[in-house]
């Protein structure tokens, strides 16, 4: 489609339709008679070929169709509002009906959250957040649309334009049960970590599979047996300290949920040692232009979660 031959206008009067549910209500949200906003949904109708808005009591309903357009409209016309607005000075501590929308996984959630959350309540208690569920098979496209404002982190992808920020370098650490049978003698070498059963956390909406373990095993032809696969990365050590099972994790998290009684770290095998790997926070384009977006970005930045050691 020729967008020339489009009136953009269009779209905000579907967004204000979308919104308000009201031919009236719209009207009066943009400063327009009432005869305007209809005429301006007959060329809406036109130009999907869709209803789009259909009378039920005193409520114009939006159609599957407006409801599958709209998370496209919206967020296209917000970067526009923003690019037509000049810039201002975002103050944290008088800021309020602000929220902010961030992508966590379970490793992010125990990691970076409490510290992130305890500064923000201190900084600027009046913005809300809104934490989600990483997904990594759509987080790009959801920065790009503006679903989400921050993803947080290792591993992740980003789209060129984007702000990606390290926080801190992790490792991992192999954990096992303190008087594992298998590991009594004292005996630790790639083939004794491939021959026994592993615990793996593996959500199954991250758009992961095995991970960068795996990886290595099988550029070297080499595989461990899986024997139990989690959603949830703390319930590893608790299974590990019951069981024969063995478990690679972030050694932040081993350390913070392994019971030292119960269970002990052991350093990958040498074959495998991989080096510390970034945790990164990735922002949309729009933090360029986004004040309040920046700053936060700026403030997550700056806070220390540690460098881990192993």
């Amino acid at each position: 489609m020729n967008l020339s031959s489009v009136d953009l206008n269009l779209l905000v009067v579907f967004e204000a339709l979308y919104q308000t549910r009201n031919v009236t209500a719209a009207g009066r949200s943009l400063n327009r008679a009432q005869p305007s906003v209809s005429n301006a949904l007959t060329r809406l109708r036109t130009l999907f070929g869709d209803p789009l808005f259909v009378r039920s009591g005193g409520s114009m309903m939006p159609t599957a169709r407006a409801h599958q357009l709209m998370p496209q409209i919206h967020p296209v016309l917000e970067q526009i509002r923003q690019a037509l607005t000049p810039p201002t000075r975002f103050d944290p501590a008088t800021a309020n009906q602000r929220r902010f929308r961030l992508a966590a996984g379970d490793y992010a959630d125990i990691t970076l959250l409490p510290t992130i959350m305890n500064r923000l309540r201190q900084d600027a208690p009046g913005i809300d957040i809104r934490v989600s569920r990483l997904d990594r098979r759509t987080i790009v496209q959801q920065l790009e649309l503006g679903e989400i404002d921050i993803a947080l982190g290792g591993h992740l992808d980003a789209a060129e334009g984007m702000r990606v920020q390290p926080l801190f370098n992790e490792s991992f650490i192999c954990i096992a049960n303190q008087h594992h049978p298998k590991l009594a003698a004292g005996n630790w070498s790639l083939q004794e970590y491939i021959s026994l059963p592993h615990a793996l956390y593996a959500p199954s909406d991250d758009g992961s599979a095995r991970g960068i373990i795996d990886r290595r095993l099988a550029e070297m032809g080499l595989e461990r047996r899986v024997a139990a696969t989690f959603s949830h990365i703390i319930a590893l050590p608790a299974v590990v300290a019951g069981s024969d099972l063995i478990a690679t994790l972030a050694y932040s998290v081993a350390k913070q949920f392994s019971d030292p009684k119960k269970v002990c770290f052991l350093p990958l095998p040498t074959e495998l040692a991989v080096a510390t790997f970034s945790i990164d926070l990735i922002a949309g384009r729009q933090a360029k232009r986004d004040p309040a977006l920046a700053w936060l970005c700026d403030t997550i930045a700056q806070l220390n979660f540690g460098e881990i050691e192993v």
